[in-house]
């Protein structure tokens, strides 16, 4: 089951960018909140907190956000914008609120476990192509990741995503896409030199004409 965090929050009536700059210089990241029906709700998260919680937090995380001190709301993280030079400041956060009754489409993480007998015994290259999947999934089912062992996989073969097993829910990703390939270990080719004749030309003697005076005076 994906792990939960809580987000203390607070409700803002200021919207727009004037409102959001001034939010973050004091400290705050501007939010809002939306989902299930409901009107999208404003909300400020103490960027420092929020700093702390989210390297640890992925697309399935359930986080219980608590605005203005009222009962936690679940919600899953759609979205965090960053600044476009300093990737370390979040300029905006995107939640979607959650019902446990109610299944939610969410990406969850692949998880590749041991080395492939290509890898291991032929010198080949382990491709992971699709690191996450779309699934379909009550929130309290929802994965921290899908787990697939790879200890088989010979060179030329691959693990697509219908290979994957999921404990509850559905995958909604393409059943024909892959997820990870042994391929070949690349052989450097290399060029013979070619063999090119040279051929070495005499230069011509240019001899200097003479003048009209030094020649008269020999004549």
């Amino acid at each position: 089951m994906a792990h939960q965090v809580n987000i203390a929050a607070a409700s803002r009536r200021q919207t727009g960018t004037g409102a959001a700059r001034a939010l973050r210089r004091a400290g705050q990241v501007p939010a809002v909140i939306y989902g299930h029906g409901r009107e999208p709700e404003p909300l400020s998260i103490d960027a420092t907190a929020l700093s702390r919680v989210l390297p640890g937090m992925t697309a399935s995380t359930i986080v219980d956000v608590e605005v203005d001190g009222r009962a936690p709301i679940k919600a899953l993280i759609r979205e965090v914008q960053r600044h476009a030079l300093r990737s370390s400041t979040i300029v905006h956060l995107d939640l979607y609120e959650i019902h446990a009754d109610e299944e939610v489409d969410v990406r969850v993480a692949v998880q590749l476990n041991g080395v492939p007998d290509g890898v291991r015994n032929f010198g080949g290259v382990l491709d992971f192509v699709n690191r996450d999947v779309e699934i379909r999934v009550l929130p309290g089912d929802i994965p921290n990741r899908i787990e697939v062992d790879v200890t088989a996989l010979a060179i030329g073969h691959s693990i697509f995503v219908r290979d994957l097993v999921l404990a509850k829910g559905q995958i909604l990703s393409d059943p024909n896409v892959p997820v990870c390939t042994v391929v070949a270990p690349r052989i450097e080719e290399t060029v013979a030199p070619v063999a090119t004749e040279v051929v070495v030309t005499e230069p011509e003697l240019i001899r200097k004409p003479k003048a009209e005076d030094e020649a008269d005076a020999k004549d």
